[in-house]
């Protein structure tokens, strides 16, 4: 008999917000919008309830929460270290493996990087809100 614990809901709380940060303040730093309009579509890091069904364990949960984690800290690096491709790859195979779709490897970002102009996104968070 093997006794597994289930992820809890402040876990998935956090899942949705590194999601929610990759959207926000990673994918434009490397992708148009209408790119990330198709990641949308496509269901990339989805945190639907039935993703949290398949991640389901503790365990689980935690190696989601490190490995997005783990990836946020490469791309939010100033240079995009070849050194760093392997550990990329592997966090990202990672959370395919727990559920989570993320189709991209490091490449893919290193081209991004160096073709995508600074701009403006609408996915990205406001400087500044207006308080009426």
């Amino acid at each position: 008999m093997k006794i597994v614990f289930a992820s809890t809901p402040s876990q998935e709380e956090e899942i949705c917000e590194l999601v929610r940060y990759i959207y926000s303040n990673i994918f434009p730093l490397y992708f148009t919008d209408n790119e990330i309009s198709q990641f949308e579509k496509l269901k990339v890091l989805n945190t639907s309830k039935k993703q949290f069904e398949e991640i389901g364990t503790l365990k689980d949960a935690f190696q989601v929460m490190t490995s997005i984690q783990t990836i946020i800290s490469i791309l939010e690096s100033p240079q995009l270290n070849e050194e760093y491709a392997e550990v990329f790859n592997k966090n990202a195979a990672n959370l395919n493996d727990l559920g989570l779709f993320f189709p991209f490897e490091f490449e893919q970002f290193e081209t991004a990087k160096n073709m995508k102009p600074v701009m403006l996104s609408i996915y990205s968070k406001a400087d500044n809100e207006l308080l009426i």
